[in-house]
């Protein structure tokens, strides 16, 4: 490996203690407040709606991409050190997600990140060499310095998920408070088994789009069954953001 390109890498890990940006998304409903906003046709106009959605149509590294012709590299092992959880479900009017209780993390580039909570996509956002997948599952997570890091896990139709079972079984049809289900989730089922991921900086992938986040994505997808990823579908036919210009960013493929 060149000099240059260990230099791109050291400096890819390093950019994972830049990102401030948007700790309070992560940190409440998980996808923007503020001005009424939507998928339906909309996603162009986000950075139209108020002023502090202005990175929707401004940044210039925003999140998701086509996780296409990658430089080989190795930024170094992710490690996510979850634990089984309370089962808290909430239906925020944009994707179902999962609150987590203190205690679950994940450790980029020395830094460990609690996990705050993980949701899901339909269809996925990331692309994969021009490939879209069913669903995409966002693990969102926060360093005590208040950057985000945000591990994506590509998901296509098979088996039954049982680590997920609760989760789709319990989803809430409608907008509302948080449900606390019974039973637990344990979020280190939900991985893949295979350590080969994506590593690249981008945003958040609703408003306010704010930058700087280090995102992970999983190269080996998950299944869930044709019937759980219709019952999400049934809920939100299309909350996946379209495909944003990768720029001059640097995409580091890890096998």
């Amino acid at each position: 490996m060149s000099a240059n390109r260990r230099s791109v890498l050291k400096g890819l890990v390093a950019c994972a203690c830049c990102a401030a940006a948007g700790a309070s998304f992560a940190e409440g409903a998980g996808h923007g407040g503020g001005a009424h906003w939507s998928y339906d046709g909309a996603p162009g106009k986000w950075g139209d709606l108020q002023s502090d959605f202005r990175m929707c149509k401004l940044g210039t590294e925003q999140t998701p991409i086509d996780l296409d012709a990658g430089i080989k590299g190795e930024p170094g092992v992710v490690l996510h050190d979850y634990k089984p959880m309370p089962l808290r479900i909430v239906n925020n009017g944009h994707t179902i997600q999962v609150n987590a209780d203190p205690g679950s993390a994940c450790v980029v580039g020395g830094t460990r990140y609690e996990l705050l909570q993980f949701h899901f996509h339909h269809p996925s956002e990331h692309l994969v060499g021009g490939k879209r997948f069913e669903m995409e599952c966002h693990f969102v997570h926060k360093s005590p310095a208040g950057a985000l890091a945000v591990t994506g896990v590509l998901i296509r139709p098979g088996s039954e998920n049982g680590a997920l079972k609760a989760v789709f079984d319990q989803m809430l049809e409608h907008a509302g408070a948080e449900l606390r289900a019974g039973g637990s989730l344990d979020p280190a089922a939900v991985l893949p088994r295979s350590g080969g991921y994506f590593r690249y900086m981008g945003s958040l992938t609703t408003p306010p789009c704010s930058e700087g986040l280090t995102w992970t994505v999983f190269k080996e997808p998950i299944e869930l069954s044709p019937a759980q990823i219709q019952r999400f579908a049934a809920l939100f036919p299309n909350n996946a953001r379209p495909v944003q210009r990768r720029n001059r960013r640097f995409l580091i493929d890890a096998s």
